[in-house]
């Protein structure tokens, strides 16, 4: 898919997220998620074993996401998450195994509920560095990479002009000593 057909049909724009959450205390966005299943079809095996081993560690780890579980005859698993913001996920598990349905549902329990969209980039440039970025480190003394530490000489502060006060104390001092020189003549 081209990023032009991704931004015709999923959208683009900035990252979204829901307002103030975590500041305070965090609001899990996931509400209630459904796990669908077939009690003989071969492809739930997976869902069913997730269901007697995982589900009840999730669902203690979760108080705040209300689980059900809806057994369906001949018909193809699916985990379907309802979201705070009224958005629904379905995700198919067909002859998933339970670690990748364990995956799935850790992937719905974090997500906001936002649709996935294409992130802009302001960023733009027509002839981009082949050098790589600049970092603070790209101009300094390679003598730094291999000094043995504690270094004395390393770790005297630069001293690269004076200061203002360090002028007007010179300053000072000369007007002294033309005034002495002044009274003993």
């Amino acid at each position: 898919m081209t990023t032009k057909t991704w931004r015709l049909f999923w959208g683009s724009g900035p990252a979204r997220i829901p307002l103030q959450n975590g500041v305070g205390r965090y609001v899990q966005q996931l509400q209630r998620i459904t796990f669908k299943f077939c009690k003989t079809h071969g492809g739930s095996l997976g869902m069913r074993e997730y269901i007697e081993k995982d589900l009840v560690e999730f669902a203690r780890q979760n108080p705040g996401v209300v689980v059900y579980l809806k057994p369906r005859r001949h018909r193809s698993p699916c985990l379907k998450a309802e979201y705070l913001n009224g958005e629904d996920d379905y995700i198919s598990t067909q002859k998933h195994t339970c670690e990748d349905i364990q995956k799935w549902v850790e992937y719905l329990r974090c997500r906001s509920g936002y649709p996935v969209e294409h992130l802009i980039n302001y960023h733009h440039t027509d002839h981009p560095s082949i050098q790589g970025p600049w970092t603070p480190w790209l101009h300094r003394d390679h003598k730094l990479n291999v000094a043995q530490y504690p270094n004395e000489e390393l770790s005297t502060a630069h001293k690269l002009e004076k200061t203002a006060t360090e002028e007007l104390m010179e300053l000072y001092e000369k007007q002294k000593m033309l005034t002495e020189m002044e009274k003993t003549s």
